[in-house]
């Protein structure tokens, strides 16, 4: 796949910012690679499911282990959120935005996405950028580690850029956090997954 090469980079395009082409990259089917609080992500609509299965293709990543959904706000996993007890969700939403990662109770995203199961991975990220993209996308983005299933994943923008670049769509400038270590996933039950 070559890498797309927005228009924004024409001075007379009306496209001003490259959050506004990884939107546009990402609305037409596209992966874009991006920064994340810790580690370098893999974006695509959660919808497009030619996009979802490029994503699992480029991690060797088998469906059944589901991919993360980022979010710009705690009200986008709002249907979700609804089916946990009250004193789940104010944890929950005090969490967000940041690293952490919840598993809740949904039926209504592409099983693809859910891993086959009833849960859905949610996370608000704690990563201005990624928030932006979510935003201008205008919904919610599945978002997994930039790297080969079982291979660490990358921290340093130069190394996204050489392992992926040729492999997505489009390419995101941008930096990773400072944690340097991917997402923490919570079960509903107390239990830490990752």
């Amino acid at each position: 796949m070559l890498l797309y090469r927005p228009r924004c980079h024409r001075p007379d395009c009306g496209v001003k910012t490259t959050i506004q082409c990884a939107a546009e990259v990402l609305k037409a089917g596209g992966v874009v690679l991006h920064a994340t609080e810790g580690i370098w992500g893999l974006a695509c609509d959660p919808w497009s499911a030619s996009a979802v299965e490029e994503i699992l293709s480029i991690k060797q990543r088998p469906a059944e282990k589901g991919l993360i959904v980022i979010g710009a706000k705690a009200t986008d996993f709002a249907p979700q959120l609804a089916g946990v007890d009250a004193a789940a969700r104010k944890q929950i939403v005090a969490s967000w935005p940041g690293r952490h990662t919840w598993i809740l109770p949904d039926v209504t995203y592409p099983e693809v996405v859910r891993g086959f199961r009833e849960t859905l991975a949610c996370r608000v990220p704690g990563h201005a950028q990624a928030r932006a993209l979510c935003t201008q996308f205008g919904g919610t983005l599945v978002s997994t580690s930039a790297n080969v299933t079982g291979v660490p994943a990358i921290t340093q923008a130069a190394e996204a850029r050489q392992q992926f670049a040729a492999l997505v769509d489009y390419l995101l400038p941008g930096e990773v956090g400072k944690v340097g270590t991917a997402s923490v996933i919570h079960g509903l039950d107390g239990a830490i997954l990752r």
